[in-house]
């Protein structure tokens, strides 16, 4: 990610913290919403807009700098070890993912039956790999970037094949805001990476919209899971019809 995309970014969540759209902060600035939206997407201010922006956030320049230089040591991946100790031990991942969900000591404890003295000992564990910093008085502080994922066929992904997808697909996806789709199509390698683009867009949406809502009440928000993938692929059943390729070159 460049300095300027950083930046931006940055800018974003601050104006989300302080719960501001584009729309009023379009009004605040007397420009059109659509122009608003056109500055943030393109990445290009200019300084007198960039430092308007920054008031409204509550920000000053140099604050908004230090924040950008300290996200650069937050990390994106663990390494192959890590995923492996997390996966390995169910506690410890289930207070991993308790904690990049936003989930405070307490509320954990609330929520499932782990003695607290077993609990800060699993987040110093964690602490220990770098996933978060546990601070005076059991505060967590995440210390992933906002792009953090597991690692690709890594130990966390290979459990979500083998296990918890099959508990995964077994629902019907019929209740409130769910949905299942399946969307069948034949795609060129260049319409393919644009639609893989649109994915990670969509993902890191799915991540923005996690971190708004992270200062809301645990009974307001509730654990979900989207999955979004695209291979070449097609049913075994279809490919064992195919014609071998010696087959095809002479018909």
């Amino acid at each position: 990610m460049s300095q300027i995309v950083a930046v931006v970014e940055a800018l974003k969540r601050a104006l989300k913290a302080k719960e501001l759209t584009y729309a009023q902060v379009a009004r605040e600035l007397k420009m059109s919403e659509a122009s608003v939206k056109r500055m943030f997407s393109s990445n290009h201010f200019t300084l007198h807009r960039f430092e308007q922006v920054c008031q409204l956030a509550g920000l000053g320049l140099t604050e908004l700098a230090r924040e950008v230089d300290s996200e650069k040591s937050d990390i994106s991946h663990l390494t192959l070890e890590q995923e492996r100790e997390v996966v390995g031990n169910a506690k410890l991942f289930l207070v991993a993912v308790c904690s990049l969900n936003h989930m405070t000591l307490e509320q954990i404890l609330a929520t499932y039956d782990i003695p607290k003295s077993e609990c800060i000992q699993l987040l110093l564990r964690l602490d220990k790999i770098k996933i978060l910093e546990l601070l005076p008085k059991n505060r967590i502080r995440l210390k992933v970037a906002s792009t953090f994922s597991w690692l690709p066929n890594g130990p966390i992904l290979q459990y979500f094949k083998t296990r918890a997808q099959h508990e995964y697909f077994r629902s019907r996806f019929d209740g409130p805001n769910e949905m299942i789709m399946v969307v069948n199509a034949m795609l060129s390698s260049a319409s393919s990476a644009q639609f893989v683009a649109k994915l990670r867009k969509l993902a890191n949406e799915f991540s923005d919209l996690h971190n708004d809502d992270k200062h809301l009440p645990i009974g307001v928000r509730r654990p979900a899971s989207v999955v979004l993938a695209l291979r070449s692929w097609e049913l075994d059943d279809f490919n064992k019809l195919r014609r071998k390729r010696k087959t095809r070159a002479a018909a």
